[in-house]
């Protein structure tokens, strides 16, 4: 452990993490406080530092690509399409402590909203640029009195939004092979991504206009 940490610069404690993952196989031990990890350890975990330096992905996704790699298949298109899912790093990610002070939520706002799935971090116990910016929003909204209850509509529509999206991808790509499939996918999401704030921002700004005032009760529907 101590040669493997020295070699790619990680922590054991990140080590540790990545065989509990599946991303690094695990060591021979040869006793209680001894196992020996394959050199091809090494250069896997560089790959890992480098797909995480250059895109967002969560580890079950890195997971996925070095085992794709690992049957020798091209993983460039995978790369390409997981880059436009999630994007490109933004920063490090926090862990809850952290995420706290960086939100203003409680240990017990925070349960509550990802048991109702309103706060969907990618990976459990960390959190991205974009959670701790739906975590500010949320925090503002419970100083308004607003409760995660009032709140769970949104995700109960993103899950039938996705829901849908996901059959359609599945019933225009059935046909392709994978390397297209992934390709046309890439551009399904995108697509998707259009859609979803040009459809729901324009029915939001379409019953303001047609409102006479703020009080008007034509905006409730």
């Amino acid at each position: 452990m101590k040669e493997l940490a020295e070699a790619t610069g990680l922590p054991k404690s990140a080590i540790l993490h990545y065989v509990a993952q599946g991303l690094l196989p695990e060591p021979v031990r040869t006793g209680p406080n001894m196992a020996y990890y394959d050199p091809a350890c090494i250069e896997r975990i560089k790959y890992i530092k480098t797909i995480q330096s250059r895109y967002a992905f969560p580890l079950g996704k890195i997971k996925t690509i070095l085992a794709r790699k690992d049957e020798g298949k091209d993983v460039e298109p995978l790369l390409e399409l997981s880059e436009t899912i999630f994007g490109s790093p933004a920063g490090p990610s926090l862990d809850e402590a952290a995420f706290r002070d960086a939100t203003g939520l409680s240990s017990a706002q925070i349960k509550a909203l990802i048991e109702s799935a309103l706060l969907l971090p990618l990976e459990r116990g960390r959190y991205n640029e974009q959670d701790v910016t739906i975590g500010r929003v949320y925090a503002q909204g419970f100083a308004l009195g607003i409760t995660v209850s009032d709140m769970t509509f949104y995700a109960a529509a993103a899950k039938q939004i996705v829901d849908k999206e996901m059959r359609l991808r599945a019933r225009v790509t059935a046909h392709l092979p994978e390397e297209q499939d992934a390709g046309l996918t890439q551009r399904l999401v995108q697509s998707a991504r259009a859609m979803r704030n040009y459809v729901i921002d324009r029915t939001f700004q379409r019953r303001i206009a047609a409102a006479g005032d703020l009080k008007d009760k034509g905006l409730l529907s």
